[in-house]
């Protein structure tokens, strides 16, 4: 298995497709890993190279103490892509991987190619995030798990797909408690909302008409407004999209981002 040193904590990635096709860099959303975006991968595949990293704390990699922050985990992409030999790529997040997107993108624009944020903001509820870290490291996964998994996903979704709705859970209740309360952490203290008129390569802003947590109205529209030349896909899915519409969004990525 391929791990990158960076910082204090080893790093998982994975590479896959043709080294000749473009570099697509996918993050996950706090309390998933890279497996979010399985269903999308036979088709990304197939117009990508594809680098899957497990964000700190989560997956395989390691989870350090404390609070994390966004040029943390923009760094540890960083270590991830030099690991790979990637100079260059695309980079597509889902919450939080769409916020470390935005971190990465302001950081080391010489690096990002173009972006897609998938079902992402950049900027959440402080209070409810600082509630929730405590509530993690007070009371450990289980005392947010039920509200997690209620916005990860749509009633009509588990409905269908219970046994996907059982990973998911599962995997949320096995992780390092301390890495997500670090990535919570992440999200209640950053700075991004002030600077995205500096982000200036192709941006995709993907959103969903069933997602509760980041939804165009009072998150999407925002990134639109402010990252300049920004395009906008709408999908039929709660907030984990790669999960309700893999078909789709792959499909929206490739329509984007391959020229």
């Amino acid at each position: 298995m391929p791990f990158v040193r960076s910082q204090d904590v080893e790093i998982y990635w994975k590479v896959e497709g043709r080294v000749s096709n473009p570099p697509l860099v996918l993050l996950n959303s706090i309390g998933t890993d890279l497996d979010l975006w399985a269903s999308a991968i036979p088709t990304l595949r197939r117009n990508f190279m594809l680098l899957r990293i497990d964000t700190r704390g989560h997956g395989a990699s390691d989870a350090s103490d404390g609070d994390y922050e966004m040029q943390m985990l923009a760094g540890d992409v960083e270590a991830a892509m030099d690991a790979a030999g990637i100079k260059t790529a695309t980079v597509a997040g889902v919450s939080l991987g769409g916020m470390i997107a935005m971190q990465l993108a302001l950081d080391a624009p010489e690096r990002v190619t173009g972006l897609a944020l998938v079902c992402t903001s950049a900027t959440m509820d402080p209070a409810a995030w600082t509630a929730r870290v405590e509530t993690v490291r007070t009371n450990g996964i289980e005392g947010i798990v039920d509200l997690a998994m209620g916005r990860f996903l749509s009633p009509q979704f588990i409905s269908d797909h219970p046994d996907v709705e059982a990973t998911i859970r599962r995997n949320l209740l096995t992780m390092d408690p301390a890495g997500y309360a670090g990535c919570g952490a992440a999200i209640r203290d950053m700075a991004l909302a002030g600077r995205l008129g500096d982000i200036a390569m192709p941006t995709l802003v993907v959103t969903g008409t069933r997602d509760t947590s980041t939804p165009l109205e009072g998150h999407g529209e925002h990134l639109i407004a402010r990252i300049r030349g920004a395009r906008h896909v709408v999908l039929d899915a709660a907030h984990l999209a790669p999960l309700e519409a893999p078909d789709t969004l792959a499909a929206a990525l490739i329509a984007t981002l391959v020229h």
